[in-house]
């Protein structure tokens, strides 16, 4: 009865899933008559319409937004940080004066630049006319955000002739057919930003273009969820079998375990900018990836500990066990777990048994797990953690993947 329980609530979650894109707005459109005007951006200069298109509370990552906007001539964004959030100003047309930690440059459209942590930041539009932008940001906690401002407009900054900054120039003649992951036939892309320009979990910023006629091939989001952004062209998006038209200046989003593919339908080519943020904590994780080989090993010690042994057993763990492992070569971590109470255990409907205790330990390689049982730190502390116990047992895995969110 359970099994069929479990089934039950199974398969009403992956149809739920399944069913979201059908139940949310697939596409937004970046509509101007939609902008809200603002004025003294982090204390810059001028005014500027501003909008959102995709919020903190859209995807599970630690996705924050991504805005639009015009910042109109002799207007900007001001000098400021933030402590927990990177983001990454798009110009879409027109030129304007990036600054990047203190240093100022002009830059034209199209452009991207990354404001990484803690890197001071602003824009500004020195021309006589308005300019379109957008705004990516991911932070390190989930939809928390921050700004300090410096009351800096930067109008008639200096400006160096070479940026002493990261920038991506939007330039179809360096995509390139292979070494990307956006499969079909005349697919071009190019990788602007990898995760090691990042301190948060943003993993990625491409650079895609599917040239009239031509399909990306459906490609299923694992372990990161993406972002997209029309630069040009006409096509359709198809996210879990539900398909859209798309037109430039759309945006659109696939989360964790969805399907996406574009076709281009229209004349010319269909361009896209593409952000990826990483689901684990530690965008450079291999959780995502399905191994071959064993990464480590791992072993299961399972103790019944009576009452009166509880504490001494719990203190043993930290005062030896630990400290007699640190040491030995392999060593990558362990575990010390004690049985729920048996209220909260009944609550759950967990497997009844009678061993309250259980040390989890990660070697790299099982042999230098038996290393560890032949060295005179291992004959002071197994005695130490099985004198404490009534009975033991103990089980040993190979570990073919694992997501320390720590």
């Amino acid at each position: 009865m359970k099994s069929i329980l479990t089934l039950v609530i199974s398969l009403v979650t992956l149809t739920g899933w399944a069913q979201q894109p059908a139940n949310r707005e697939l596409i937004v459109h970046n509509d101007p008559e939609k902008y809200r005007e603002l004025s003294a951006v982090h204390a810059g200069a001028g005014k500027m319409g501003f909008t959102q298109l995709v919020g903190r509370n859209d995807l599970s990552t630690n996705f924050l937004y991504l805005h639009s906007g015009v910042i109109q001539a002799r207007s900007g964004i001001g000098h400021h940080f933030h402590h927990s959030i990177e983001e990454m100003y798009i110009l879409l047309d027109g030129e304007a004066e990036f600054t990047v930690n203190g240093h100022t440059s002009t830059l034209k459209a199209p452009v991207a630049v990354p404001c990484k942590l803690g890197d001071s930041h602003a824009i500004y539009n020195a021309s006589d006319k308005p300019l379109r932008w957008l705004n990516y940001a991911v932070s390190e906690r989930k939809a928390q955000g921050d700004a300090f401002d410096l009351g800096d407009t930067r109008e008639g900054a200096e400006l160096d002739q070479v940026p002493v900054f990261l920038s991506y120039q939007f330039a179809k003649d360096k995509l390139r057919e292979e070494n990307h992951p956006y499969s079909g036939s005349g697919v071009l892309a190019r990788r602007a930003f990898g995760p090691e320009v990042f301190s948060t979990s943003w993993n990625k910023v491409d650079h895609l273009l599917i040239p009239s006629g031509k399909s990306m091939e459906a490609r299923q989001l694992e372990g990161a969820e993406e972002v997209y952004y029309v630069l040009k062209g006409t096509g359709t998006l198809t996210v879990q079998g539900t398909s859209k038209p798309l037109e430039a200046d759309d945006a659109f989003f696939g989360l964790v375990g969805e399907t996406i593919s574009l076709e281009n339908s229209g004349d010319g080519d269909l361009e896209l900018l593409v952000i990826g943020v990483s689901a684990s904590a530690d965008k450079n994780s291999d959780f995502q990836k399905v191994l071959t080989e064993p990464k480590a090993m791992a072993l299961q010690m399972d103790f019944v500990v009576s009452q009166e042994n509880t504490a001494a057993f719990e203190k043993m763990y930290h005062s030896i066990y630990v400290p007699a492992m640190a040491v030995q070569q392999g060593y990558l971590g362990s575990k010390l777990l004690r049985l729920f109470p048996e209220e909260v255990a009944k609550g759950i409907e967990a497997e009844p048994t009678t061993f309250n205790y259980q040390i989890q330990i990660s070697f790299d390689t099982e042999e230098n797990r038996r290393k560890w049982v032949a060295s005179p730190q291992h004959q002071i502390a197994w005695p130490a953690a099985s004198g404490l116990a009534k009975e033991f047992k103990w089980r040993g895995y190979d570990i073919m993947g694992d997501d320390d969110q720590r």
